[in-house]
């Protein structure tokens, strides 16, 4: 019977441990994945260039894809 209360709370504690870590990660995660990669790319450390490229390079594209999209819809 004791065991069985010693296992009980050691689930309960570790349950409430872990919800609690979560919450906070998320809630002090607010800059989106783009957001801290431009953040990055305009640091003075290696590989800061390349990551902007990679931006420039997601954003031309994005806005090849868009103009293949309208011209698509347009001939529908």
């Amino acid at each position: 019977m004791k065991r069985g209360w010693i296992v009980a709370a050691a689930v309960i504690g570790v349950g409430a441990c872990g919800q609690s870590a979560g919450d906070a990660a998320s809630s002090a995660d607010t800059l989106t994945r783009r957001q801290k990669d431009s953040l990055i790319a305009t640091m003075p450390i290696p590989g800061a260039r390349g990551v902007g490229r990679a931006l420039d390079a997601q954003d031309r594209s994005r806005e090849r894809a868009a103009a293949l999209d309208s011209v698509l819809a347009g001939a529908r």
